[in-house]
This record gives C-alpha cells, structure tokens and sequence, in this order.
C-alpha cells in the first residue's frame, strides 16, 4: 500500500528518528533523542521483549553520558536527568 498526498504525488520517504552523536539529538526533529517518535518506534520494535529494550537503552545510556561528558566536561550531564531520558520511559507500564 503506497500513501499518497492530496495532489496525487508520493510523500517523501519517512526517516528514522536516530540520533545524532555526539550531541544526542534527534537527526530529524532535533529534540533530545530518545524523542517521543522514536521511544514509540523502540517500544514497537521490543514489543515482545522488554528486557532487551531495557538493556539496549542502557548501552545507549553509557555512551550518551561519555559522549555529553566529553563535550561538556565541567558541567557534565546530570546522572538522574539521563536515567529519565534513556530509561524512566521504559519501565512504565504500557498501556
């Protein structure tokens, strides 16, 4: 099935929310990545096993805070603020 815009054309392909290292923005929204698009394509994809998602994001997790403690090494990232961003989401429950 192929979406198509109002005019009859083909939108753009969509991109995958990744991020941009060493910042860890979002490549497509710019917003702190893991941004809300991308937490819902990672909850979709680890749908069926949960431990790997929680694993997985604290692999991203550690290299988030190496990357933002390189750049910024006298105010370095705030260990609960990146416990809620890379984690907190993830161990709520689904609804």
């Amino acid at each position: 099935m192929c979406r198509t815009v109002p005019d009859g054309r083909k939108p753009a392909p969509r991109r995958p929310h990744l991020p941009l290292r060493p910042l860890w923005l979002c490549r497509v929204c710019a917003a702190p990545w893991p941004c809300p698009v991308a937490r819902l394509a990672l909850r979709q994809e680890y749908a069926h096993d949960r431990i790997a998602l929680s694993i997985y994001l604290c692999t991203v997790l550690h290299d988030a805070a190496a990357d933002l403690y390189r750049l910024n090494p006298h105010d370095g990232p705030d260990p609960a603020a990146l416990y809620v961003r890379f984690l907190g989401w993830a161990t709520l429950p689904q609804p």
